[in-house]
């Protein structure tokens, strides 16, 4: 079972490399990280973008541009198309946005005629993070993507966790579903969404984990606040995934950790023919570098 981020980087030199096309990759830190992501062995990459300016950051930076497969296309919407077009043609297994901005990026993943969109698929973004006071991998969802989950929403970001966290190595993931309260109130639709999701597990209608759910985020992550409100579970006090009821209590949680406890991760949008790498422009090389990590890992199974 993987604990540590790195430990993906292992894992993935033992497996065949896959192919990862970024989207207009004109930028030192999204080929930085794809550089380091080559050089490791883990990834193939093909660099869509202008030609001029990749040569430029590659010089710059003593990166060996006889590394990438490069696919000139200067303008910004185009170059995310383009990158779309390629994995449609079974050039790449993963995609990654590169400088272009994320809506524009979003646009060509989510284009109906020519995008990555399977039918009634939901797209939702996973974190896999690690924080240096919890005693393994969290994965989380979702921070970015769909403001306020329904029902059918939530179910499909449960089974999203829960492929992530299977790629991780971990046979049968916990997954605790957040809430204000691990009461079933009523009157909380996260509550009430939860305990629905939660019975749905225990009839077999949601496979390949223990799901329990409403949880408050204390009990889900700290034994002794579980033990202390004597709650009888199988995940409380030990998840290795949290699926929160909507989008601020999600990016809270995952903003918190990296500002103030120096949490690392890895993070993708899955829903698409392929994970999708959806990492900020401003994030880090080896934030960049674990996210491409896990959509490999991801794209392996």
């Amino acid at each position: 079972m993987i604990t540590r981020l790195d430990q993906i980087i292992d894992v993935l030199k033992n497996n065949e490399k896959k192919r990862l096309v970024a989207a207009y990759a004109n930028d030192s830190h999204t080929i930085g990280a794809v550089n380091d992501a080559v050089e490791l062995g883990i990834v193939d990459a093909t660099l869509v973008g202008d030609e001029a300016e990749i040569e430029k950051t590659c010089k710059a930076h003593n990166f060996d541009m006889s590394r990438f497969t490069i696919v000139h296309e200067p303008n910004e919407l185009k170059a995310a198309q383009k990158a779309v077009e390629l994995i449609n043609n079974g050039e790449g297994d993963m995609i990654m946005k590169g400088l272009v901005s994320t809506d524009k990026y979003m646009k060509a993943i989510l284009n109906k005629e020519n995008g990555l969109m399977p039918p009634k698929a939901v797209l939702s973004h996973v974190t896999v993070m690690e924080n240096p006071n919890y005693h393994k991998l969290l994965v989380v969802s979702d921070v970015a993507v769909i403001p306020q989950p329904d029902l059918n929403q939530k179910i499909a970001i449960t089974n999203y966790v829960i492929k992530v966290a299977q790629s991780l190595g971990i046979e049968k993931p916990k997954v605790a579903l957040i809430a204000a309260s691990e009461q079933v109130l009523p009157k909380m639709e996260a509550c009430v969404d939860a305990a629905i999701i939660s019975k749905m597990a225990d009839r077999g209608q949601i496979k390949g984990a223990y799901v329990d759910g409403p949880l408050a985020i204390d009990v889900a992550i700290d034994k002794e606040s579980a033990e202390i409100k004597k709650l009888d579970s199988m995940v409380a006090g030990d998840a290795d995934c949290m699926v929160f009821p909507n989008i601020e209590s999600g990016n809270v949680f995952y903003k918190v950790n990296t500002k103030l406890a120096n949490a690392e991760l890895g993070a993708m949008v899955m829903g698409a023919k392929v994970p999708a790498i959806l990492s900020s422009r401003g994030d880090s090389v080896k934030t960049k570098l674990y996210s491409i990590a896990m959509a490999a890992l991801v794209a392996s199974k």
